[in-house]
């Protein structure tokens, strides 16, 4: 099976991300399109595996295997959990709708970590910018402010939420290089430090809630293959020249 087959055929959840997801899209933005796709679980009873990720078929398209994706989000990382909470839904189904249902589940102080961690290492590269041309890469210094000001809410609040509501114009003019930079490294650390102070407090559990996500898992793996095996018994019934039963 190929991965254009999967992403067509078995993908369980998509989502527009990016600029249009954040509430910072302008005339030229792109559309970012992520998802999941669930492998038919006889495929992992082969030497070559389905692929944990596939990248297209369409332009600015990407998508991660269930498995995969509930790994990720289980360790926090920001650009999967907040594919969970895009208001932007293209196609779910069933299986789909039961992951969206465990979002809370995947949520966890963790997310400090993973977004600050995440955060810092983009602002070395922003600053590395500087250093060599004098200016940063303004799109890359908007998005890192907005992923630290929905890290800080996160920890606030326990929710993630991805549109930038009132932030749009501060943000839009960092985009087009009409803050200086000195105040834009001033509006980092005021949101890392609020981060800072959030975590400790935060309502978030301490950890994940593995458990329920594994079982999930495992519940939707089952389903998989005995979906696949009565499909077996039907077009085994057909080649041999009749719907059995």
């Amino acid at each position: 099976m190929t991965p254009e087959v999967l992403v067509r055929d078995h993908t369980i959840y998509s989502c527009v991300m990016g600029s249009r997801a954040f509430g910072l899209a302008t005339d030229g933005s792109d559309t970012d399109r992520r998802g999941v796709f669930l492998a038919p679980t006889p495929l992992y009873w082969r030497f070559d595996k389905p692929p944990t990720h596939v990248e297209g078929p369409a332009e600015e398209q990407f998508g991660w295997e269930l498995e995969r994706f509930c790994e990720l989000a289980l360790r926090a990382n920001p650009n999967v959990l907040e594919c969970l909470h895009s208001p932007f839904v293209e196609h779910i189904d069933d299986t789909g709708r039961e992951l969206l249902a465990l979002r809370g589940a995947f949520l966890s102080r963790q997310a400090y970590q993973t977004f600050v961690r995440y955060a810092i290492g983009q602002r070395k590269k922003l600053e590395a910018d500087v250093r060599r041309h004098g200016a940063p890469r303004w799109k890359h210094a908007m998005h890192l402010l907005r992923l630290l000001g929905s890290c800080r809410d996160l920890l606030r609040t326990g929710q993630l939420v991805i549109d930038v509501g009132d932030d749009r114009d501060r943000l839009l003019a960092v985009k087009r290089g009409e803050v200086p930079w000195r105040q834009v490294e001033s509006w980092m650390t005021g949101l890392a430090s609020e981060a800072d102070a959030a975590a400790p407090g935060s309502p978030l559990p301490p950890e994940p809630d593995r458990a329920r996500v594994e079982d999930f898992l495992v519940r939707t793996r089952r389903a998989s293959a005995l979906q696949s095996y009565a499909d077996h018994e039907v077009a085994q019934g057909v080649v041999d020249g009749g719907l059995p039963g």
